[in-house]
């Protein structure tokens, strides 16, 4: 049967294009492989441990969501957790969200749409933890005087940001605590728009709150938003090693700062691993502190190295410990 054409996939790699001429158009490739040559690379190593670190306490939190199922070991939980990122490396469309589900599933005998609703909260948290995070940084770091009208239009933006996903988490919990009410008041709101909307968004939403598990026990919510922070604690970390490895020692709000700019990036449709859109991203973020355009190349193939080889590696070594292979795993993720 032949294959149809995919324009996400091939949109996705024409907008890395894009964003990889824009990356290096005006490098001296010999001055970049010097400053490649001259970073201290024992601070990147710890980078790499402090990256799996966070992965762990990922399956760490993805536990807790899990546990008014079935209370499932870090045996799997973990190996799921590294093959679900390297499929977000290797795939389009992010199918490792899915992948991750189908490994987990597989191995615990859990249907896999009960495991992927437990994603949906596990990215929710992402989200809300990335949205304080962004407020932190907006309201802690001093831009040069220059860009004071983009630095009040930031902060404007990240409250609105904030405040809009604020809405939809409260809005969410609603449904999960008071689906009837909830979906009467949608019901209601969608009254001016055509009958034909509202019959088809009110059964999804139900449907969709249906099989989402929130954590009931008032130590389980506090596992879940420990984890959060510890998690994101963990990915900034490594920005900063990064940044001192090539002799910066910048406040920990410049990483952060970085870190949020990569957050969005990786939103943005480019081929699998974010190739382009991610390096942009690190360098425009790291021209704000007036880095000459050497380092911040530099660094921004080191950031996205760190965190886009060594999780691969041992993706693939998990694959083989669970006696799969990608092809089958990327099945499974078109198939979900």
């Amino acid at each position: 049967m032949k294959k149809r054409f995919d324009i996400r996939f091939w949109l996705g790699v024409v907008i890395s294009i894009f964003f990889l001429v824009l990356f290096f158009r005006k490098i001296d490739f010999n001055q970049l492989l010097d400053t490649l040559r001259s970073a201290d690379y024992r601070f990147i190593l710890v980078a790499i441990v402090l990256t799996f670190i966070s992965y762990f306490l990922r399956a760490v939190r993805w536990q807790y969501l899990l546990l008014s199922i079935k209370k499932i070991p870090f045996a799997s939980l973990y190996p799921a957790t590294i093959i679900g990122y390297m499929a977000n490396n290797l795939l389009p469309a992010r199918l490792g969200e899915f992948v991750r589900a189908y490994v987990l599933a597989r191995k615990e005998g859990i249907q896999t749409p009960i495991v992927f609703a437990s994603l949906v909260i596990d990215r929710l948290c992402d989200g809300f933890t990335v949205m304080l995070l962004l407020l932190l940084t907006l309201f802690t770091l001093h831009l040069p005087k220059d860009m004071a009208e983009a630095d009040a239009l930031m902060k404007s933006g990240g409250l609105i940001t904030f405040v809009l996903y604020a809405g939809l988490v409260v809005f969410l919990l609603l449904l999960k605590r008071q689906t009837v009410r909830t979906l009467h008041l949608v019901g209601m709101l969608l009254k001016p728009f055509p009958l034909s909307l509202s019959n088809r968004l009110i059964p999804l939403l139900g449907s969709f709150i249906g099989g989402i598990r929130i954590p009931s026990r008032a130590g389980h919510v506090s596992a879940v938003l420990a984890s959060s922070i510890l998690i994101w604690t963990f990915a900034l970390l490594p920005i900063d090693l990064v940044l001192q490895a090539f002799g910066l020692h910048l406040p920990i709000s410049a990483s952060m700062f970085i870190m949020v700019l990569l957050v969005f990036a990786v939103l943005v449709p480019a081929s699998p691993g974010y190739i382009g859109t991610y390096h942009y991203a690190c360098f425009k973020g790291l021209s704000v502190f007036q880095i000459p355009e050497a380092t911040a190349v530099s660094i921004a193939l080191v950031i996205h190295g760190t965190s886009f080889f060594p999780v691969i590696l041992a993706g693939f070594y998990h694959l083989w410990r669970e006696k799969m292979s990608l092809g089958t795993v990327r099945k499974a993720g078109d198939a979900a």
